[in-house]
């Protein structure tokens, strides 16, 4: 039986162009799909159609139907549909409406009507489900990004609903967490709909690939027949496992009496991004030199490959005389000559580096490490009294690179890490790696 039917659905939002265009599928009860494709495509407003929220919370011009659970979105509030669909989307702050980790939960049950007697039976199981039974008493303004997702995907589940829509659901757990929040999804008895830039974990979990392109929907197929047609058309699609450049498990530090780490896990693999963020204190620059090899962890395991690492005052680290010679230390000078041209340093070979301005000297040292060609690649701060020229240029740069090595970035600048990185990975002070 279909829990929801869309029909020729077209959408644009207000002033903007076309981002849905003639979409039509049905999902039945008990269903499980993937919905892939590239920014822009689509996939976030067909989930926000599902649940309602287009065409009457995101205001836009509106063709066709989407009819879930036998109510059409055009004639019902998503309020309507809460005990019918679910969503959990990117963003877990913007969900959380209570102060308290178990009211929160409880509070979509309240709007559904839930009996009073069961509404903590089941918020409580919810929480269980997803393994954040130990937060039911924390305040939600005191939990990580990889907390509150939990919590907002308990949220949903508690209202048991026949359709799960998820957008970008891992995108703040670490690579075992993913594994245990799909292990559990595949396990559900109700429709579930998962939106996912990295598909590896998702193809392997579901019964049916739906690809999104330009607003419309290219594929639609069991999953042995996609990843045939991934492998033809998007083959960067297809599930893969890159190298592991750096695997730091359950390390601890301690700075004479101040411990700096404790139980912190962290992994990078060659092609992605990692930024790593958190508060003054939390121990992000000393996670990042373990990671480096540059500090030898009191316990755990590190394991990785070659690795650079840039200071966060790297104009200080100069020895040579020479702007070539000081970048083709590490490496040789033909591979020393490609790389200050792609920084914009070509012109200024022959110079001395103190000679050079204070963000040609950043840009120097940037080259020297690059240069090395290392497996893994760690930033401290790279962004620091850069102006916004220059981190865009840095994001295009590290961007262009990223499938030749893994790199870990250490950042203050939120926003900008939230435009390069692929993951962001949350320290907390003295608690080690929330992911």
């Amino acid at each position: 039986m279909a829990v929801a039917v869309v029909s020729a659905l077209g959408f644009a939002y207000t002033d903007g162009a076309p981002v849905l265009a003639d979409v039509s599928l049905e999902l039945s009860d008990g269903e499980h799909a993937v919905l892939l494709g590239p920014s822009g495509s689509g996939k976030s407003t067909l989930l926000r159609a599902l649940a309602g929220l287009v065409p009457h919370f995101h205001g836009g011009v509106f063709s066709g139907s989407v009819v879930v659970g036998g109510i059409d979105t055009r004639e019902a509030r998503p309020a309507q549909l809460a005990g019918t669909v679910a969503s959990v989307f990117q963003d877990p702050e913007d969900q959380i409406v209570m102060a308290k980790v178990v009211n929160e939960v409880a509070f979509g049950l309240e709007n559904i009507g839930v009996k009073a007697g069961d509404i903590w039976a089941r918020s409580e199981e919810a929480l269980a489900l997803v393994g954040a039974e130990p937060l039911s008493g924390r305040l939600t303004a005191e939990l990580s990004g990889g907390e509150l997702q939990r919590v907002v995907l308990a949220s949903a589940l508690a209202l048991r609903p026949r359709l799960l829509l998820l957008d970008e659901p891992t995108s703040q757990l670490d690579p075992d967490a993913a594994e245990a929040f799909f292990d559990l999804v595949e396990g559900l008895p109700c429709a579930v709909l998962v939106s996912e830039q990295r598909p590896a974990r998702p193809l392997a979990h579901v019964d049916r690939v739906l690809f999104m392109d330009g607003g419309r929907i290219v594929l639609d197929a069991p999953r042995a027949a996609a990843l045939e047609w991934l492998a033809a058309h998007r083959p960067l699609y297809l599930p893969h496992a890159p190298e592991l450049v750096c695997s730091v498990r359950d390390v601890r530090f301690v700075y004479g009496d101040r411990l700096a780490l404790d139980a912190a896990s962290l992994e990078v693999r060659r092609g992605e991004i990692v930024a790593l963020v958190g508060p003054n204190g939390a121990g992000k620059t000393t996670l990042a030199q373990i990671a480096a090899g540059l500090l030898e962890p009191d316990a755990g395991s590190v394991v990785h490959g070659r690795a650079a690492y840039l200071t966060q005052d790297p104009g200080r680290h100069v020895v040579s005389e020479h702007v070539l010679d000081e970048v083709a230390l590490g490496s040789d000078e033909s591979r020393a000559r490609v790389v200050l041209a792609k920084l914009g340093l070509a012109e200024r070979l022959d110079r001395h580096p103190r000679d050079l301005s204070s963000g040609e000297r950043e840009r120097l040292a940037l080259a020297a490490v690059l240069a090395t060609e290392p497996d893994l690649l760690v930033l401290d701060e790279p962004t620091r009294g850069v102006d916004p020229e220059r981190k865009a240029e840095l994001v295009r740069l590290l961007r262009s690179e990223a499938s030749t090595r893994g790199t870990l970035v250490v950042t203050h600048d939120l926003p900008w890490a939230a435009e390069v990185a692929d993951r962001v990975v949350e320290l907390e002070v003295r608690e080690g790696v929330r992911a």
